[in-house]
């Protein structure tokens, strides 16, 4: 139960990093979508760090990480972040969860993987989700989707037992998040067809800086679910930029072949993808194991992205194929990739083994996580579908046309982001609306008293003809 200052340190570091990957992810998004949703695209990202935090310390961790009840944790375990100390490792039934590191500390860390996961789906329905509805969303999705498969998986619940893991997230965020955004399409429907910018990055640097705060922010995000500083933390760390760097050129050089020219913005999506999909492996498995996610990160990520328009789903930033299936994926293939089965004792364990007692590559291994990421999938199309439904007969989710077609950022927060004057003065519709132009004034006038615009013209003209040039 002693307190070590190195590790503390280290998780203090990592939380910041993972916080910094929310408004990454909103720089991100937002330089991808068109310059009249930037807002609100951002703005869902953000305020997911509001909502998610508050129910984080109210109930959601004790959902997560308390006593097994049923179906959730015990809410009432660490409700309110009772029985969590500042002082000591979080305790649960009089035995350590996590040693090394105060509780308040796991608790603040862990937090950071809630507000991102709900935040993560919000690229799939760009311009179609109205902010109230969406503030509701994702309260009751953070509970009924996200609580369960954390508890399960990282808080000792039946499929922890079972076997199945799932290093930082793969399960719990990528599959949860990638696979709710494919579900939330069958409700929301396609943008309007005739929208010719739609798919067009309004700012591309955007999506750059985003890219690298996100890259940033997941050494935090996979060195730090490590909970603590050992060889596990580094090799999380090193796996996660050699898969992320991989997909990032795999992904160029396929565009650069399909293309003719090689793009920034899927060099980001690359990396992105890499990235995501080392997630549920990046403490288990060898360097060349993070290399082989990466290739296959690029390829298969790829072929869904495409995959997805061929079927005409309109998943505006290919959550679903980045994310959903990069962590599928990764979450699968941990099972042929972990270290072999003399790693599995930690007492005998060879030095060369990665993360010793944990996991280890088998068929059997195989089979458990595969299972684990189709029920997931499964569950939280499923499960969302519902939530959407229901939500939707008390609070229309989409914006009504009027909305879309000024944008949803003047329309539901009343801000714009970039003010020039020719798109203040067109996109103030009701004030457009309200001056008569000189044309609606000259309609008015009787035909026999309308001035004769084409004598008026040739006057001026004889005028300005008969007056003496200046010469010098």
């Amino acid at each position: 139960m002693v307190i070590d200052a190195a590790s503390t340190t280290y998780m203090l570091l990592c939380t910041a990093l993972v916080q910094l990957m929310t408004p990454g992810l909103a720089f991100f998004y937002g330089g991808l979508v068109s310059d009249t949703g930037v807002l609100t695209m951002m703005m869902q990202s953000f305020v997911s760090m509001g909502v998610a935090s508050i129910l984080w310390y109210a109930f959601v961790f004790s959902l997560c990480f308390g006593e097994t009840l049923g179906f959730f944790g015990n809410a009432g375990t660490y409700v309110a972040m009772t029985n969590v100390n500042v002082n000591e490792p979080l305790m649960l039934n009089g035995e350590i969860v996590v040693d090394g590191i105060p509780g308040l500390l796991f608790v603040a860390y862990q937090g950071m993987f809630a507000v991102i996961t709900p935040a993560l789906m919000t690229g799939a329905f760009q311009d179609r989700f109205r902010f109230k509805p969406y503030l509701i969303f994702i309260t009751i999705w953070l509970i009924v989707v996200y609580a369960p498969w954390c508890h399960w998986i990282w808080g000792g619940g039946w499929l922890a037992k079972w076997g199945v893991f799932d290093f930082a997230g793969g399960i719990v965020v990528h599959i949860t998040a990638g696979f709710s955004a494919l579900a939330s399409l069958l409700v929301v429907g396609k943008r309007p067809s005739d929208d010719e910018s739609r798919d067009v990055p309004h700012n591309v640097p955007f999506v750059a800086l985003g890219t690298a705060l996100l890259w940033f922010g997941w050494f935090g995000f996979n060195g730090g679910s490590a909970l603590g500083t050992n060889g596990v933390a580094v090799a999380a760390a090193v796996n996660s930029e050699i898969a992320g760097s991989v997909g990032l050129f795999l992904w160029l050089v396929i565009d650069w072949l399909r293309h003719g020219r090689p793009g920034l913005v899927g060099l980001c999506v690359g990396a992105i993808a890499g990235l995501a999909t080392v997630t549920p492996a990046a403490g288990f498995i060898q360097p060349w194991g993070a290399f082989v996610l990466g290739i296959v990160a690029s390829l298969l990520c790829y072929c869904c992205c495409e995959l997805r328009k061929k079927l005409g789903l309109d998943d505006a930033l290919d959550v679903w194929g980045v994310h959903g299936m990069g962590g599928f994926i990764g979450s699968v293939l941990l099972g042929v990739l972990a270290d072999p089965e003399e790693c599995g004792d930690k007492a005998t364990a060879p030095t060369f083994c990665v993360n010793p007692g944990t996991i280890t590559r088998s068929g059997e291994q195989l089979g458990k996580q595969l299972a684990a990421s189709v029920l997931c999938a499964v569950y939280s199309f499923v499960v969302t579908i519902v939530i959407l439904k229901l939500i939707n007969l008390v609070v229309p989710i989409k914006p009504d046309s009027e909305q879309v077609r000024s944008g949803l950022d003047l329309a539901e927060h009343g801000e714009m982001a970039y003010h020039s004057p020719l798109r203040a003065y067109g996109a103030d519709k009701a004030s457009q609306a309200e001056k008569p132009s000189v044309t609606s004034k000259l309609e008015e006038i009787p035909s026999a008293d309308k001035p004769n615009l084409d004598e008026i013209l040739e006057d001026k003209v004889n005028k300005i003809s008969e007056t003496p040039s200046l010469s010098i």
